[in-house]
């Protein structure tokens, strides 16, 4: 394995009734006044408001709300944030949600105290701390994007048309509550699209080097494992807590930056997605499935070696009577057909994407990551979206 340096700050307080039980008292610390955030209502359908609420406020806390954070978070949306928590002094940020959520708290968290411009200075380029983010807590209500224990955000600058990444561990949450019950209500889609981010963070991961035998390529191919199995489950009966609850779990696994140790990474996929998503504001894990299968039939020859361990050891395919090409092309196919299965779109049209996008100034806009396999040029990248079309 490479050399690496670990450190995890985020609390994570995980299963039933979790909010209930430890909520008021870590809200404690950190001042009169909470900033609650989050998304575009559902927690007040489902009772989760409400729940959170009545907790902060028998705590003698004053809730400032800040609702509407979309499923792209903008950087608009942030410094909407950002001055709200100014003005009414919040000493500590809720936020209640799924990963848009908690990505624009991060940034919130930033921008609140930060003098100038975020954007340019923590998200354009690498940002350098002086000062300390407005302290931050999560209550996740939907699994995906594994940002509850972890620094990273990601925000869309519409203005400039660029959706893009960071993770600072001083961002990380001080803490995370994880009760898997929350997320019942969240619509089978969501789901659906948020269980295949979780198992595009961890392929990401594992399609990079090193390739010899290693903790982290080891791991990963457990929680891929278990990411299929409890996503089928999941989508059979949607309360079945113990499904759902493993679910939870791969999600922060793939992202807490565990399985990330040691490795190289990958994350072109996301970088393609992110600028699609910039561009035309489609669905994120939707937007992975769609390009996923395709772009790994582009790479696969360069990392043969992993992409066999991924058909064996992922999808339990037997090598027996195939070439290495072809039991590396049998496990894309795998994973093609689980897309196919659990019905997400397989092709860039049921997007709402078609020749009137200007996929090429899209492909021109793309980050070229130099952690995969074989790094992408803006030609490749173009060449990808159009056969996905």
């Amino acid at each position: 394995m490479n050399n690496f340096i670990f450190e995890n700050a985020t609390k994570t307080y995980f299963g039933k009734g979790c909010v209930k039980e430890y909520l008021a008292s870590l809200a404690d610390p950190y001042g009169d006044t909470v900033m609650l955030a989050y998304g575009g209502g559902s927690i007040k359908r489902n009772g989760v408001y409400d729940e959170v609420r009545e907790i902060l406020e028998e705590a003698g806390k004053t809730v400032v709300e800040f609702p509407g954070i979309m499923a792209n978070p903008t950087y608009e949306k942030v410094l909407e944030g950002a001055k709200l928590a100014k003005e009414t002094g919040a000493s500590l940020l809720l936020g209640v949600g799924g990963g848009s959520v908690m990505d624009c708290c991060k940034a919130i968290s930033i921008a609140a105290r930060f003098g100038q411009d975020a954007w340019d200075n923590f998200w354009a380029r690498p940002g350098v701390f002086n000062f300390e983010p407005l302290p931050l807590g999560v209550i996740v209500t939907v699994t995906g994007t594994g940002s509850e224990m972890n620094g990273g955000a990601v925000i869309t600058n519409e203005e400039k048309k660029i959706k893009t990444g960071r993770d600072y561990p001083a961002c990380n949450p001080r803490f995370a509550l994880l009760d898997a019950t929350y997320t019942y209500t969240v619509p089978k889609f969501q789901m659906v699209s948020g269980g295949f981010d979780i198992l595009s963070h961890i392929m990401e991961t594992y399609f990079s080097k090193p390739d010899e035998d290693n903790v982290s390529d080891d791991i990963s191919e457990a929680l891929m494992r278990s990411t299929i199995r409890n996503l089928r489950l999941a989508i059979e009966n949607p309360e079945d807590y113990t499904a759902r609850s493993n679910l939870m779990w791969d999600s922060t696994m793939a992202e807490n930056r565990i399985i990330k140790l040691g490795k190289q990474m990958d994350f072109e996929c996301h970088q393609m997605e992110h600028q699609l998503g910039a561009y035309t504001n489609c669905n994120h894990g939707a937007g992975l499935a769609v390009l996923h299968p395709v772009y790994y039939r582009h790479i696969y020859r360069d990392g043969l070696a992993k992409f066999k361990k991924f058909a064996v050891n992922v999808w339990g395919i037997s090598a027996e009577g195939k070439t290495d090409e072809e039991l590396a092309l049998t496990g894309i196919e795998a994973l093609e057909d689980f897309i196919k299965e659990i019905g997400l779109p397989t092709t860039l049209r049921e997007l709402g994407i078609d020749e009137n996008v200007d996929l090429k100034a899209i492909a021109d806009s793309c980050n070229l990551v130099s952690g995969s396999y074989r790094k992408m040029t803006h030609e490749e990248i173009l060449e990808i979206f159009q056969e996905c079309l």
